[in-house]
C-alpha cells in the first residue's frame, strides 16, 4: 500500500516510511524525452486575492510541467519558479478563486507595473503593483469592488515581494 501511496502522491517511499530524507521524490525525465521537461513545484500555500492567507506550513503537492523551450523563451529559469492556488475573487477578471499561477521567485523586487505575489502583515496577496511618484507603492485589484491599498514609501520594509506572477492558468468550465 506504501508503494502505491508513494507512487500516486510523488511523495518520496522511504520518507513515507520513516520521516527520513527530502519529502518530495524528484523524477527525472524518461528516456528518450532530451530533457524536453522542467517540473515546477505547486505548493498548498494560497495566495490570496481578497482579504489574504498565509500557509506558514507549505509544501509541495505536486511538480507541474512546463516545456523547457516555453520557458526559456520567456527568460526563466525552472529552479527560480514556483506555484501557487489563488484564493478569492478581488482580482475576478484576471485571477479567478482557484486558479493557479506561476511566480518568478528571482523577480522580488518592483521592476514596473505587474502582478506580484507580496507577503504584507504576514499574509499572502496576488496583486498588482504599481510605484507612485511620491515613492509609495499602490497595491490594486482588478475587481472595483475592492479599494486599492498604500503602501507609504516609509513603510515600504514592511512590503515583501515574493515574486512575479508570469504565468496563469485555471479551468474554465
Amino acid at each position: 500500500m506504501l508503494i502505491t501511496l508513494a507512487e500516486c502522491t510523488g511523495v518520496s517511499l522511504v520518507w513515507l516510511m520513516t520521516g527520513k530524507g527530502d519529502e518530495v521524490e524528484r523524477h527525472e525525465p524518461l528516456a528518450g524525452d532530451d530533457d524536453a521537461y522542467a517540473y515546477v513545484p505547486l505548493y498548498d500555500a494560497r495566495c490570496s486575492a481578497g482579504s489574504g492567507a498565509w500557509n506558514e506550513r507549505s509544501r509541495v503537492l505536486v511538480n507541474l510541467s512546463f516545456t523547457r523551450y516555453s520557458l526559456r523563451k520567456k527568460g526563466l529559469t525552472p529552479s527560480d519558479l514556483a506555484c501557487l492556488r489563488v484564493d478569492g475573487d478581488s482580482m475576478l477578471g484576471l485571477l479567478d478563486d482557484g486558479d493557479t499561477v506561476m511566480i518568478d521567485l528571482s523577480r522580488n523586487a518592483l521592476e514596473g507595473e505587474g502582478v506580484y505575489v507580496v507577503m504584507l502583515d504576514d499574509h499572502l496577496y496576488a496583486k498588482r503593483l504599481q510605484r507612485q511618484f511620491d515613492g509609495s507603492v499602490l497595491i490594486i485589484s482588478h475587481n472595483k469592488e475592492y479599494q486599492p491599498m498604500t503602501v507609504p514609501k516609509d513603510r515600504l520594509s514592511e512590503l515583501h515581494i515574493i515574486g512575479r506572477v508570469v504565468w496563469a492558468g485555471g479551468w474554465m468550465v
